[in-house]
């Protein structure tokens, strides 16, 4: 589960822009909470634990930003507050610092820069609080949520999300189902200059040529049979913002063309409709295909391969990441947990070392499936092996042809630990203490065991 405590409130008169501040500031805290008045935000500071208040200076009515930073510094001052304005003058900078606001930025606001002064102030709320910075707002053990690693190859990944986030670069991203694609699309549009506009994904295995055609460049009324009416396209819908093709290597290739020509000049053409509409709109694609193979099988285009992949992300399958396991766990546990209201508040190490053992064909969907179901079924505090499905619980981990008896018979007790210790620390790269989780025993008896065993 998270150690992340407290809150962070975004109190804004535009309730698109709070709730896309919110959305963004979110993975910063145990919660992010948007409001839409200034009395609406003086009740939450009055009744609940707020680390930050990212607060709007102008807002509609009798209680303005400033207003609400004077009543947030009496209520509790140990509460920081960031003033957004696109008002900004000397005298009004001046008077919010000396009333005690930690900084302020000037529209149109930076998210990255924002969530750095969010982080600041929330590690110093943190201090004044006494709680540890661990628990602080603004301790993010992982850059982009929902898409979590240890693993040298997602660390990899998350440096490279980290470089290309805030441009309008197109990404390929490639790995099997499941992996986690459509997450790591997310991930980077909420990171990017785009944050606040739609996000908007496309299954483009999962339609037929015309309907695919309708979708991403809509259509005029009477275009085909069953077109009532004029319809936008999901590239209008998301003009601004970031387009997600998944399954991309499905598209049939008349509508490859079409969607060259409008990554090239960024215009659509609805279906049936001779009017060119402007779009700005970045791509992310998707696929579980070889594309190049593709190519040369003259199934996919090659310029337009050369158009979606401006930066190419291969995504590990979960069995290539086994010590990412344990905290994907912990993540979805804790999704789990708020979306269903239960009150699980963990998982037991015999449960962890099974699932940890598991293959997970169908990766991080599978897993996410699995936990979510895990806690709707549980009744207790903790999740235990009893609570986990059949077909993970009972699935033998061994390699097809072998058995049970053939790969135990003659080895000594002493040498069957030593030679699963020895290997979960190989598939841990060496990290103890999700070995320790894995194995189901603590750390300082696995320290033990590694010496004793010479490992």
């Amino acid at each position: 589960m998270s150690n992340k405590s407290g809150i962070i409130l975004v109190v804004d008169d535009e309730r698109d822009h709070a709730d896309g501040i919110a959305e963004a500031l979110e993975k910063l805290s145990a919660k992010a909470i948007a409001v839409y008045n200034g009395k609406d935000a003086l009740e939450i500071i009055h009744n609940e634990d707020v680390d930050v208040v990212v607060t709007d200076l102008k807002l509609g009515g009798d209680i303005d930003g400033l207003k609400i930073l004077t009543e947030t510094k009496k209520h509790d001052n140990k509460t920081e507050v960031i003033l957004i304005t696109a008002y900004a003058t000397i005298d009004t900078c001046k008077e919010a610092i000396k009333l005690g606001a930690y900084d302020y930025l000037v529209k149109p606001i930076d998210i990255g820069q924002l969530r750095s002064l969010v982080i600041q102030a929330g590690q110093k709320a943190a201090t004044k609080t006494g709680r540890s910075q661990k628990q602080s707002v603004g301790k993010e053990d992982f850059v982009f949520e929902g898409v979590r690693g240890n693993n040298p190859a997602m660390q990899g990944i998350f440096e490279v999300l980290r470089r290309i986030a805030p441009t309008n670069i197109s990404v390929l991203i490639e790995g099997g189902s499941g992996t986690g694609k459509e997450l790591l699309a997310q991930a980077i549009h909420r990171n990017s200059q785009r944050w606040n506009k739609p996000f908007r994904p496309v299954n483009c295995a999962g339609l037929t040529e015309t309907l695919l055609e309708s979708e991403l460049f809509g259509h005029a009324k009477g275009a085909f049979t069953g077109a009532a009416n004029d319809r936008k396209g999901l590239f209008e819908v998301a003009d601004k913002g970031t387009l997600f093709l998944d399954e991309i290597g499905d598209m049939a290739q008349s509508s490859q063309a079409k969607l060259l020509r409008v990554i090239e000049d960024g215009v659509v053409i609805p279906v049936g409709s001779n009017k060119p509409i402007m779009v700005d709109v970045r791509i992310i694609s998707a696929t579980n295909q070889n594309l190049p193979k593709l190519i040369e099988e003259k199934k996919f285009r090659q310029d337009l391969y050369f158009r979606i992949k401006g930066v190419n992300i291969s995504l590990p399958g979960l069995r290539d990441r086994v010590e990412d396991i344990p905290l994907l766990i912990d993540y979805f546990l804790g999704e789990a947990v708020s979306e269903v209201g239960s009150k699980v508040t963990g998982i037991t190490d015999a449960a962890l070392a099974i699932l940890s053992k598991y293959e997970w064909p169908g990766n991080i969907r599978q897993l996410r499936h699995c936990i979510r179901t895990m806690v709707v079924m549980c009744d207790r505090d903790m999740l235990d092996v009893s609570d986990i499905p059949p077909e993970i619980a009972q699935r033998p981990q061994l390699s097809a042809g072998s058995s049970a008896t053939a790969v135990l018979a003659g080895i000594s007790l002493d040498e069957l630990e030593k030679k699963a210790i020895a290997e979960t620390l190989a598939k841990t790269k060496g990290n103890r203490e999700q070995a320790a989780k894995i194995l189901g025993i603590g750390e300082r008896t696995l320290y033990r065991k590694i010496k004793e065993y010479n490992l």
